[in-house]
């Protein structure tokens, strides 16, 4: 994919949906999520369908979106799902680690890290 013109800002800031010479978002929040941090899952330590989807943390709304794409790591969205909103606080990051766990911190003055645990 060549290097585009990615102005989300200048599209959606003035109200429009569109402008000559600006690539088009492949997906949107509206109204925004205010997303921080993303990571593509590249294990299969959750199964087989969780692997090559993106998740994305959610600081405005306080959940983690596990967002389902047509393919893996690419393509457009086809699910998008709330997960740990019960926790009740906003995402700051979230990442995979080596052992191809999920781990998401908090954004609160006692924030916290939790480790997404795959079903038995």
């Amino acid at each position: 994919m060549g290097g585009g013109i990615f102005a989300r800002r200048a599209i959606f800031g003035d109200g429009l949906t569109a402008k000559a010479g600006m690539e088009q978002p492949l997906h949107q929040w509206t109204p925004s999520i205010a997303p921080s941090g993303m990571v593509f899952l590249t294990r299969e330590r959750y199964g087989k369908a969780w692997q090559g989807n993106l998740f994305v943390g959610s600081l405005k709304f306080a959940y983690l979106n596990r967002i389902e794409l047509a393919a893996h790591y690419s393509g457009k969205v086809v699910r998008e799902s709330k997960l740990i909103s019960e926790v009740g606080e906003r995402i700051r990051d979230v990442r995979q680690s080596p052992d191809g766990l999920l781990y998401v911190v908090t954004d609160s003055n006692k924030g916290k890290l939790i480790r997404l645990v795959p079903a038995p």
